[in-house]
């Protein structure tokens, strides 16, 4: 038996998360980057006796396109799998609904499922410093109860909140982050991109291929990758009421 985690984290507050219940679920895990692309996931395939933790971000409360078309790609072949979704504070809304749907369809065997939280991808004031040490206590706790279902017979589906949405995930027009002077052409930020969506000599972004992911701004060495000043202070604003109480991680068995 092999345990998998298999995440899309662009920003690295998924991986964070996910990262924290794997290392209480397993000692060794292999790792399976949605993020490359790269990667011929087509070619991936698990055994029945697997384990796998998925874990996505919520965009706007769906599971990223992109990832959706990255998990589907591979052969589950009944591994069961732990589903993870994290979100900035404001709500998870159809993510795990949709990650279950697109578990089941690429072959594994959802089990348990996890709502998390983390640093918000865009306004980055927002859950700022999560998953904290309250979070990573929690999420150790959750892993526990995960593990007792993994030992035993039990091998039921979750009940999550949400419905599976009927039509694709929609990009959010004008968000793509340019270049600014400061840029020093190193190239990371075009070779990082999850879809190849930004110009390897401008470094700027075809804002018909940019997901919004905001993984260039995240890795970009000299933070030269900004976003329009007037998205992130009204964005800021909104998500800073709309965010304003604490949410807590919560676990579906």
């Amino acid at each position: 038996m092999k345990f998998y985690e298999i995440t899309f984290s662009p920003t690295g507050g998924t991986k964070k998360a996910a990262d924290i219940l794997s290392r209480s679920l397993t000692q060794q895990a292999v790792e399976i980057d949605l993020c490359d692309r790269n990667v011929v996931f087509s070619e991936i395939a698990l055994a029945e006796d697997d384990v796998a933790l998925l874990a996505v971000p919520s965009y706007g409360g769906r599971v990223p396109q992109t990832a959706l078309d990255r998990l589907r790609a591979l052969s589950g072949n009944k591994a069961r799998a732990v589903l993870v979704c994290v979100y900035g504070n404001r709500a998870f809304d159809n993510t795990l609904a949709e990650l279950m749907d697109a578990a089941g369809k690429a072959g594994f065997r959802p089990v348990a499922a996890v709502a998390a939280l983390a640093e918000h991808s865009i306004a980055r004031k927002v859950a700022a410093g999560r998953p904290d040490a309250e979070d990573e206590k929690r999420l150790q706790e959750m892993a526990a109860q995960i593990r007792q279902k993994l030992t035993g017979a039990d091998c039921s589906a979750p009940e999550v909140p949400g419905k599976v949405p009927e039509k694709p995930g929609m990009q959010t027009p004008g968000m793509a982050p340019n270049a600014s002077d400061a840029c020093v052409k190193c190239g990371l930020c075009a070779e990082k991109c999850p879809v190849g969506a930004i110009d390897p000599v401008t470094m700027n972004p075809d804002s018909k291929k940019c997901i919004n992911c905001m993984r260039c701004i995240s890795v970009c060495p000299v933070g030269a990758k900004k976003l329009s000043r007037v998205i992130t202070s009204v964005g800021g604003v909104a998500l800073g009421v709309l965010c304003a109480n604490r949410k807590e991680c919560e676990l579906f068995l």
